[in-house]
């Protein structure tokens, strides 16, 4: 390590001030802690957020569940509202990483992140959910602009995410075996304006499904979408698993989400 300064404040308006002076934000550290281990990350500041209870919680708003930024994995895994209301998040928190990650890591230092494999961005794509930050709200589908990449400013934090109630969701994923991260990931979701497919793992960030889309909202079935194909020119390939082989598993993890979602 090297010498940086270490702040914990308790409110978030303190955050936000640090924050806005060049503080690096430090939520549950998965990703930001190694960076600095490996010098890949080298901030002058740690401004921690886990102080500020007012980011942290999970309450229902009418249809929607609002979760706090600094709410752990474990917590919307183990959480009655969220089983009750959206179950496939639940089941979705409850397969990040392990059990050590999912005591740590947050889901606003997930979406702040963007990493093109986690699992939050698909369930936040796919379920149409609202980023609230410090300064606004933003839709899914405005927030995330490909790797590492968002639509955050400087000094923005992110407090909380609302999600909508779906009328069936689920989500697969296949994992990679040594990080646990997706090698794909699908996020399937009947919602009253149609079908939602959210994919993960596969390209510069997370992305929507459109053709898979369409098929589900005529008919939300594993079989209305057995033949259609993800363009494997628009999937990344590494040694873990090839653009084609990538592209293949989305069509599998579709039909296995919308099967466990109609089941």
């Amino acid at each position: 390590m090297y010498a940086f300064t270490f702040e914990r404040p308790a409110s978030q308006a303190d955050a936000v001030k640090l924050a806005k002076a060049g503080g690096k934000p430090l939520a549950g550290g998965q990703t930001l802690l190694a960076s600095m281990k490996l010098r890949l990350a080298s901030p002058e500041q740690l401004v921690d957020l886990g102080g500020v209870k007012e980011l942290a919680g999970i309450r229902k708003d009418g249809d929607a569940l609002v979760i706090g930024a600094m709410t752990r994995h474990a917590d919307v895994a183990n959480n009655a509202d969220v089983k009750a209301m959206i179950p496939a998040l639940a089941s979705l928190a409850e397969g990040i990483g392990d059990k050590q990650v999912r005591a740590m890591g947050t889901i606003g230092g997930s979406l702040a992140n963007n990493d093109p494999a986690a699992d939050y961005p698909a369930a936040v794509l796919g379920l149409g959910a609202t980023v609230i930050t410090t300064e606004r709200e933003i839709a899914a589908d405005d927030y995330f602009q490909g790797m590492f990449a968002t639509v955050l400013e400087e000094g923005e934090l992110i407090t909380a995410v609302r999600f909508p109630k779906p009328q069936r969701s689920a989500y697969m994923k296949f994992r990679q075996p040594a990080s646990l991260f997706a090698l794909i990931g699908v996020f399937v979701a009947q919602t009253p304006d149609g079908a939602r497919v959210a994919v993960t793992g596969g390209g510069n960030g997370v992305f929507r499904q459109t053709a898979m889309e369409q098929a589900l909202t005529k008919s939300f079935t594993p079989e209305a979408i057995a033949d259609i194909r993800t363009d494997a020119s628009e999937i990344n390939g590494d040694l873990h698993g090839s653009a084609d082989y990538r592209a293949h598993l989305v069509g599998v993890m579709a039909q296995r989400a919308v099967a466990k979602a109609v089941a």
